[in-house]
């Protein structure tokens, strides 16, 4: 059955829903497998340990950006109408979100999208932890936090159009961005080698990335035979958290789409990874501090994903990877935040605990 035959027979949003949840259960996989995760990658960076936690992150990042650039070169996808880039968006928003989300992500050791990878490995923090960043991020997008959203946002703007794309604005066009990932790609394939991989951290990272492409071009490819208006978007963690939130809350639900297949796929996804690596465990908090520290941590990842446009991945990835200014600020601020919060906050309880820092990093539970 083609898209067109899918489109007829089951309508825009269950066939979105479909493919959802299909590229949500692949990303899951993938991630589960190669321990994918920014928090992760972050710490590697600012410790200059460039080692497997970085070299994953930065295969799927290239990988997404070099097959997103490629797409758009073959006409096989078009973004001038995506969110990141034709609504107007918020410079103050990316950059405060993206600290706030940075710090969040430390505080309870993953970012969104790791949150649910861990849940459906039996991790109780995480699944605390992503309750909280949901129930945070409906608060800012429509609740009581919103006033607090808007505030901050409209400090800083910018148009939607030209004004938000990257290569526009640096003249280098698709080609520059294709350039620039297959550069980052380049190193990502040496820090690989050099640090000895197994299969798994190159199928998964390469994977991982290769599902954020696809996000963009199946929803592309569904707006283009739609005779609806059909928004085109990719993976992200904070909305659809939000709006899955509102499905067990509220009536009437919101309509089905991508993002409501997304989010189960993934859970999915990550569990059979689990399964297959022996990975399954339940787990949860040792003490009154660290579920503190989540929760504390999950409510700047909900805030802070709400003001600057996305997660670690909506943003970072999936905004990075068509070059939007915004996405590009506040992954930059994610970097910053994590850095200076994993500097402030563990370096300080490790030397309080009369530890060394390798020794407590190594304690630290993902």
């Amino acid at each position: 059955m083609n898209l067109a035959s899918l489109l007829e027979k089951y309508g825009d949003g269950s066939a979105l829903a479909m493919g959802g949840a299909v590229i949500g259960a692949l990303f899951g996989f993938f991630a589960q497998r190669s321990r994918f995760c920014l928090r992760a990658a972050v710490i590697e960076f600012w410790h200059h340990q460039f080692g497997e936690k970085l070299s994953v992150w930065l295969l799927a990042f290239s990988t997404a950006v070099v097959v997103v650039q490629v797409l758009i070169l073959t006409h096989s996808l078009d973004i001038s109408t995506a969110r990141q880039m034709a609504t107007r968006g918020s410079l103050s928003g990316a950059i405060v979100g993206g600290l706030l989300f940075g710090a969040g992500m430390i505080l309870t050791r993953g970012c969104a999208s790791r949150l649910l990878v861990l849940s459906a490995n039996g991790n109780l923090r995480a699944l605390l932890s992503g309750l909280v960043f949901a129930v945070t991020a409906q608060a800012a997008l429509s609740g009581a936090l919103a006033p607090l959203r808007n505030v901050i946002a409209t400090q800083w703007t910018v148009d939607g159009g030209p004004a938000r794309d990257l290569l526009a604005i640096t003249g280098v066009g698709p080609w520059g961005g294709l350039s620039a990932g297959l550069l980052w790609l380049g190193a990502a394939l040496y820090f690989a080698v050099i640090s000895g991989w197994g299969l798994w951290k190159w199928l998964g990272g390469i994977g991982a990335g290769l599902m954020v492409a696809a996000g963009w071009w199946f929803s592309y490819t569904v707006s283009s035979n739609s005779f609806a208006v059909v928004p085109i978007q990719g993976l992200t963690f904070s909305g659809p958290s939000a709006e899955w939130l509102m499905r067990v809350l509220a009536t009437p639900a919101p309509p089905i789409g991508f993002d409501f297949g997304l989010l189960p796929g993934v859970f999915a996804g990550s569990f059979v990874g689990a399964l297959i690596g022996g990975d399954l465990k339940l787990e949860g908090f040792n003490d009154g501090y660290s579920m503190r520290r989540y929760i504390a941590g999950a409510m700047l990842m909900g805030f802070g994903s709400m003001l600057a446009g996305g997660c670690a991945v909506g943003a970072g990835m999936t905004g990075g990877s068509i070059f939007a200014l915004t996405a590009w600020l506040a992954l930059a601020a994610m970097w910053v935040g994590a850095g200076i919060t994993d500097r402030l906050v563990d370096k300080t309880a490790a030397v309080a605990a009369g530890q060394p820092r390798a020794a407590a990093r190594a304690n630290r539970a993902p």
